[in-house]
């Protein structure tokens, strides 16, 4: 049976299999975010910038 590596999201720490590259906060370090919380921070903020995807890979 083949299984994703999770990782925790930076903000919210679930387990994801796809988290997000961002910046959402003015000079600030880039972040590894899932799904869910990208869609919260994304919309509306003018200092988002997106800097890929991350996926896991299957073992």
């Amino acid at each position: 049976m083949s299984q994703a590596k999770l990782k925790p999201c930076e903000l919210c720490q679930n387990l994801s299999d796809i988290r997000y590259r961002i910046q959402y906060r003015e000079e600030a370090d880039w972040v590894l975010v899932c799904p869910q919380c990208w869609q919260q921070v994304s919309k509306d903020n003018p200092y988002y910038r997106y800097g890929g995807t991350w996926k896991a890979r299957k073992k």
